[in-house]
C-alpha cells in the first residue's frame, strides 16, 4: 500500500471512530435523561402538571442533543467533502506571457 493510500485509510478510520463514540454519546445522554424522567415520573405519584413539565424538559433536552450532534456531523461531512473536491481541482497558475520587446 502506498504512502497516500495508508494516509487515506487512516482518515477514514478517525472518522469513523469519531462518528461512532459521538454517537455512543448521545444515545448514552439520551438514556440517562430518559432514565431520570422516569424515575422522577414515578416518584411524582400523579401529579399530571408536574409530569407533564417533567416530560417537556426531558424531551427539550433529547431534542436538542440529537440536533445538534447531527447539525455538527452534517457540517464536518460537507466541510470534508468540499477539502477533499477542492485538492485535485488546484492547478498550477498559466504561465505569464511574456512582452515582446521593443529595440
Amino acid at each position: 500500500m502506498r504512502r497516500d493510500q495508508t494516509k487515506i485509510a487512516g482518515a477514514v478510520q478517525v472518522e469513523r471512530d469519531r462518528a461512532r463514540y459521538g454517537l455512543l454519546a448521545v444515545v448514552m445522554s439520551n438514556l440517562a435523561i430518559a432514565g431520570v424522567v422516569i424515575f422522577g415520573v414515578w416518584r411524582l405519584d400523579g401529579d399530571k402538571s408536574v409530569i407533564v413539565g417533567v416530560l417537556t424538559a426531558a424531551f427539550t433536552a433529547i431534542s436538542s442533543m440529537t440536533t445538534a450532534y447531527l447539525g455538527i456531523k452534517a457540517v464536518s461531512n460537507t466541510a470534508t467533502s468540499m477539502t477533499q473536491e477542492r485538492a485535485p481541482r488546484e492547478q498550477p497558475a498559466p504561465p505569464v506571457p511574456q512582452q515582446p520587446s521593443s529595440s
